[in-house]
């Protein structure tokens, strides 16, 4: 979240110094050095939909999601506070509909790719194709393709990442776009997760998903 809004802050503030480009990779960027770091600790997961997608998979105990998801809303709003200190830029890293599209058009599009992402992590992670720490650069080139689609809906697919802006902003009126559609998309995922490759509760995906490090 600090990397996704923070280039849009920074953005702002620099009067478009850093360019849709930038901006597009940064947060692709930012997951290939995090899961190449945190990876092998806990998963890496960065998002709560990524923890229920493992979870509905069986590859991830389910008890310990909500003590992930409660690390990961800490985590955003420690990045909106640190944001926070560069003052309200524009809409602050917002994710929001662009002005011509509808909030159903945005809503449907975080659903689609949400469910693109999840099924690259679950593929990433699966006993048929586990790729280790190269899953981080598969899950980056799709967030890079991703972010194409930022100016219909800001291309959130993390609850996460919207809430830490809006909690800097007070405006949570669009939070609802960005919490059912990314929940929606990795249900869906998880579907055709099912139908490709069967039930979950491999050995290489459990440790994908929850880290490969003794505890």
């Amino acid at each position: 979240m600090l990397a996704a809004a923070g280039a849009d802050v920074v953005n702002t503030a620099t009067r478009g110094g850093l360019g849709h480009t930038a901006i597009t990779m940064t947060p692709a960027l930012t997951i290939i050095a995090v899961v190449l770091f945190i990876g092998p600790v806990s998963g890496a997961h960065l998002n709560p939909v990524v923890s229920l997608a493992f979870a509905l998979r069986r590859d991830f105990p389910r008890p310990r999601v909500p003590g992930y998801i409660l690390a990961q809303t800490a985590a955003a709003m420690l990045a909106a506070a640190t944001l926070a200190v560069f003052g309200h830029n524009g809409k602050d890293g917002m994710t929001v509909p662009g002005p011509e599209f509808t909030d159903f058009q945005a809503f449907t599009l975080e659903v689609l790719l949400t469910a693109g992402l999840v099924s690259t992590v679950l593929a990433v992670a699966s006993g048929a194709q586990n790729l280790g720490a190269v899953s981080a650069f598969g899950i980056a080139a799709y967030i890079v393709m991703a972010g194409l689609w930022g100016p219909v809906s800001g291309a959130s697919m993390n609850p996460i990442r919207s809430f830490g802006p809006d909690l800097i902003t007070g405006d949570f009126s669009r939070i609802w776009i960005y919490a059912a559609g990314p929940v929606a998309g990795s249900v869906l995922a998880v579907a055709i997760a099912r139908v490709l490759r069967g039930r979950g509760s491999q050995a290489a995906a459990e440790k994908a998903a929850q880290g490969s490090l003794p505890g």
